[in-house]
């Protein structure tokens, strides 16, 4: 079966999440992908996180279906073999600093040079330009310039998120504007500078309450209270579910089936919420969860229980919607994320797990033409290690 991206190669010099999203998408919908692993992001990776196991390295979702070179960007004895890979790429996607892959000799005006069909998309914490274009960061402060980590826990004071939001949407938007890039250039002929920044991905975030005030000055953080738009209520078993029954017709729903119809009327009288939650508070907790669940589903109202990572992967769902893989790591299995969409007719499997760094070393440069004796010369210069003196 041909996939949407067969045929494509992409060059993955990213070594996080924002920047190896579009690696792993691409790689799932049949592209070439190739991990260009600096031996020194290597060395940082196993100071932070300790050494990369065959297991270790088939974890991640992100890093499946893409082949490894592990080779120092830097290195002048590198270049012909970069130059090679350039030539034949049609996305190299980065996530340096800005300016530093110019410094390695491979920036956008040196790599477009040399392949002028390509996209070169560039993740970042701020993006190439603006005022803030040469700040470093991670995901949290990402959100807190992007005005979203003031109202993310729903607290008045912010709180650091237990999850990757930034990370994911500039992932997603990266994915989004490279696929657009290669559009045009089915257009144009030409390549584009693709430019994601995390704060701009996380800006969306605020879109809902941005379209609901009439100034952003007006938007104030979250006051902590409850409103009937939805909640979080422990059971007796001590498990928790979710209601989200904002809707007027569901809040009806919802009242009816826990057989407190005196508070449908209620809904929007907000000196009446503080004691209305204290009184769902107690009544939740009167009964074990799935005797809530049953309830509220056969009364068709928004109820879900929250799950644990583990039991969301391995949920009836998410099996159902091909939305938990296993794959082979090492003497144990990995469990990973599916694709995230559906395209009728097309299937993104089968998957292959990330090997060791550089695993994939000599068939790459066989197929760019680099014999064993090529290799070996490359090896002895120190081009597949790191020198500790790279950008």
């Amino acid at each position: 079966m041909t996939r949407p991206l067969d045929g494509c190669r992409v060059l993955d010099f990213s070594r996080y999440l924002p920047g190896a999203y579009f690696g792993w998408i691409a790689g799932d919908m049949g592209a070439d992908v190739i991990r260009i692993e600096h031996p020194r992001e290597l060395a940082k990776h196993e100071k932070m996180f300790g050494p990369a196991d065959k297991a270790a390295r088939a974890r991640p979702t992100y890093t499946r279906n893409k082949r490894s070179l592990a080779i120092d960007p830097g290195h002048p004895e590198a270049k012909p073999v970069l130059r090679a890979l350039i030539e034949r790429a049609d996305v190299l996607i980065e996530d340096y600093r800005p300016g530093t892959m110019a410094k390695m000799g491979w920036g956008y005006d040196a790599a477009s040079a040399i392949n002028p069909r390509l996209i070169y998309t560039s993740v970042s914490f701020a993006g190439q330009t603006g005022p803030l274009a040469n700040r470093a960061g991670h995901d949290p402060a990402a959100l807190a310039a992007a005005g979203v980590l003031s109202r993310l826990n729903g607290l008045p004071v912010p709180t650091l998120p237990g999850i990757q939001v930034a990370d994911v949407m500039a992932g997603t938007h990266a994915t989004m504007a490279t696929l657009l890039a290669l559009q045009a250039r089915e257009r144009t002929g030409r390549g584009s500078h693709v430019d994601v920044s995390m704060i701009d991905a996380a800006m969306p975030l605020l879109m809902v309450a941005l379209g609901r005030a009439a100034d952003p000055a007006e938007i104030t953080p979250p006051d902590g209270s409850w409103h009937p738009k939805g909640g979080v209520w422990r059971c007796a078993d001590g498990a928790y579910l979710c209601t989200t029954d904002m809707e007027p017709r569901y809040w009806a729903r919802f009242c009816a089936a826990i057989e407190r119809p005196d508070l449908t009327a209620r809904q929007f009288d907000l000196a009446a919420h503080p004691a209305i939650h204290a009184e769902l508070e107690a009544l939740f907790a009167t009964r074990p969860r799935a005797e809530w669940l049953a309830l509220l589903e056969a009364a068709d109202t928004q109820a879900m229980p929250i799950l644990s990572p583990a039991e969301a992967l391995r949920h009836p769902h998410a099996e159902a919607r091909g939305m938990h893989v296993t794959l082979p790591a090492g003497d144990a299995v990995a469990e990973q994320i599916g694709t995230p969409f559906r395209i009728s007719g097309i299937d993104p499997g089968p998957h292959r797990p990330a090997g060791l760094p550089g695993a994939d070393r000599n068939e790459i440069l066989a197929e760019l033409g680099f014999d064993a004796t090529d290799i070996a010369r490359l090896d002895a210069a120190g081009v597949f290690s790191t020198r500790g003196d790279a950008a």
